[in-house]
């Protein structure tokens, strides 16, 4: 468990990173009304759905940058594993961080889930597909 601070831009959802090894093969972006505080008396509203998009969308390549550039090879150095034995199908969940000046959108890691990745988006597919293969060929 981690102590995080709180995210005054939660209102604005919640954005999946959908990895495919080291690579980022799609994004989820989803509103998360149940997290944030609900009006006096009354319940949160309903989180609205996921909505799931290819790797290329342009408003979330500041994010996969730095995940196939940065964070995930530090991450993996963290934690001790090569390349080949970070998971198949996995994603990490960003809430948006308060903007510093002159920066590009600012990420803040929520969590990561490394097993029942599902759903998932249409564009990670073919990439786990291949990923697969390339495994079982080096058996």
């Amino acid at each position: 468990m981690i102590d995080q601070a709180w995210q005054p831009r939660l209102v604005e959802g919640m954005v999946r990173a959908y990895l495919v090894e080291d690579r980022v093969e799609g994004f989820g972006h989803q509103s998360v009304n149940a997290l944030y505080p609900a009006k006096p008396g009354e319940p949160a509203p309903p989180s609205g759905p996921r909505l799931y998009h290819a790797a290329d969308l342009p408003q979330f390549q500041f994010l996969k940058e730095r995940l196939e550039t940065e964070w995930v090879e530090l991450l993996r150095t963290r934690v001790g594993l090569s390349r080949e034995q970070l998971p198949f199908l996995w994603d990490c969940d960003f809430m948006f961080g308060e903007p510093l000046a002159g920066a590009m959108e600012r990420y803040v890691l929520c969590e990561i889930n490394v097993s029942s990745v599902s759903p998932f988006p249409d564009s990670a597919i073919r990439p786990l597909v291949s990923a697969a293969q390339r495994r079982l060929e080096r058996l």
